[in-house]
């Protein structure tokens, strides 16, 4: 029997949870990249998340060991303001700064502007990066020439093949991930060996969970693959995108093919933040971004 924990009881995530979180996210339809439940499910160990109703809101606390923990943005119908305040003022008692961390700021501006007894402190390293998905597919123009000729040439290079993530796909993809953390030493880097247990919950949980994958296959072998899903009505989300680095030009084949053929249905693609990397904030600014999900952390003033 899966018990739906209310304040001041929290439990972790758990597959079972996924009605209940949909229905929040389908009933309040979310912006930020973080709100799906694969998201939440995929790095619910690395962050630590436990979740409870409070007040009939979802509330999501991470809590990793040796950081300060936060509070996810509420969702729900029931004063999202005091909810804040509740999630703030619960952290405080416990002797930690209290913050609710990645707030949209289209709920700053519904349920904030006026109000003066929080800080909003903008969190540039976390904002998503939204783009045109015509864009992503077409590339158009000069200012995606080079993106064009790099996928030109990697499909005159590479005997290639696209095809969707199956079951079947899963342990070849696996297998990819570890060649490429043992290239780039995740276990010596805590994001990138957190980011390489995410994608192994991610894929050996493929079937219970609601997302959407691509995959390139080389010579009979999967050398790249992305994943991603549904975000809100007209917004897709990319969460996760690998390719073995020796094929040049195989990151630009997968992301042009991969929103071609999974999301073309969709006006825009969030392909989430640059945790403040200068190398990926750089590859992220080369697609050109339609506009940005900005985020702010809010405390308590007093």
């Amino acid at each position: 029997m899966n018990l739906v924990p209310e304040y001041p009881h929290f439990r972790e995530i758990r597959l079972d949870d996924a009605a209940l979180f949909n229905a929040y996210f389908q009933k309040h339809p979310p912006l930020i990249s973080e709100y799906t439940f694969t998201n939440l499910f995929m790095w619910r160990n690395y962050y630590r998340f436990i979740w409870m109703l409070w007040d009939g809101n979802l509330c999501i606390l991470a809590h990793r060991p040796a950081h300060e923990p936060f509070y996810l943005p509420p969702v729900g119908d029931n004063s999202i303001r005091q909810c804040m305040i509740n999630c703030i003022t619960h952290l405080r008692s416990k002797g930690f700064t209290g913050e609710v961390q990645r707030v949209p700021e289209e709920t700053i501006n519904q349920h904030f502007k006026e109000v003066h007894e929080f800080d909003m402190l903008p969190d540039r390293n976390n904002a998503d990066y939204v783009y045109l998905s015509e864009d992503l597919i077409r590339l158009p123009g000069n200012r995606y020439h080079r993106k064009k000729n790099q996928i030109n040439q990697f499909k005159k290079k590479y005997p290639f093949q696209y095809q969707p993530l199956t079951l079947e796909l899963v342990e070849q993809c696996l297998a990819l991930e570890t060649h490429w953390c043992d290239l780039k030493h995740c276990d010596q880097v805590p994001s990138l060996s957190g980011e390489e247990h995410a994608i192994h919950e991610a894929l050996t949980n493929m079937q219970a969970l609601n997302f959407t994958g691509g995959t390139i296959c080389i010579d009979g072998k999967i050398e790249a693959f992305s994943l991603g899903e549904r975000l809100n009505e007209n917004t897709a989300v990319i969460h996760i995108e690998k390719a073995n680095p020796a094929f040049e030009g195989l990151y630009q084949a997968l992301s042009q093919m991969f929103s071609e053929q999974a999301w073309s249905g969709f006006t825009y693609i969030n392909r989430e933040q640059d945790l403040g990397e200068a190398g990926l904030q750089q590859a992220k600014l080369s697609y050109h971004p339609h506009h940005f999900v900005n985020k702010f952390t809010l405390r308590l003033t007093s």
